[in-house]
């Protein structure tokens, strides 16, 4: 679940490369919700690392998150999450995406996320992010779409009732050019 979030990560891409151009990823918060009859939850991780690189008129980013590092405010219900997503035999989230540069003069960004957690890969095709910039920063938020069989896992259950399937993930990031 807490991977999901990651995934949403590489979605964060920078508007504005036009040129050959660096960037790094300087902030982020991946927020992963989770819902059950009984209750919501929500987790959240700080701890991504990004980079990105525009050359010839194509950027190629990636994005990877540990999978440990979200919490949802109940340390017995991260490790249960940490077990349930195969998290210490597949401890990072990894999100890629390559993308003509010309695409990153929009507000609206239209990325194809290839998503690797819990052992699998996802795709998600054309996932809508809003884009602003101030000076060198680039601000970049939006929600992927994942949900637990992308990654063909298996949905906990509390009193017997699973979770719902979709697990949305919010990215909300700041790419730096490093140049």
């Amino acid at each position: 679940m807490k991977a999901a979030l990651l995934l949403l990560m590489v979605a964060a891409i920078p508007a504005g490369a036009q040129a050959d151009s660096q960037w790094v990823l300087e902030q982020s918060t991946l927020s992963y919700h989770m819902s059950h009859p009984m209750h919501e939850v929500d987790g959240v991780s700080h701890a991504a690392k990004g980079k990105g690189v525009c050359h010839d008129g194509q950027c190629d980013f990636l994005i990877a998150a540990p999978v440990r590092t979200f919490d949802s405010g109940d340390t017995n219900r991260d490790l249960h999450m940490l077990e349930t997503t195969k998290g210490a035999q597949f401890p990072m989230v990894v999100v890629k995406t390559h993308f003509p540069a010309s695409e990153l003069n929009d507000s609206t960004l239209y990325a194809d996320l290839e998503v690797q957690f819990a052992g699998q890969t996802a795709r998600y095709q054309h996932v809508a992010f809003q884009r602003s910039g101030q000076g060198k920063d680039v601000r970049i938020t939006g929600t992927m779409p994942a949900t637990c069989s992308d990654f063909k896992i298996e949905r906990p259950t509390f009193l017997t009732v699973p979770i719902k399937n979709e697990i949305p993930v919010k990215v909300e990031m700041t790419w730096r050019n490093a140049e």
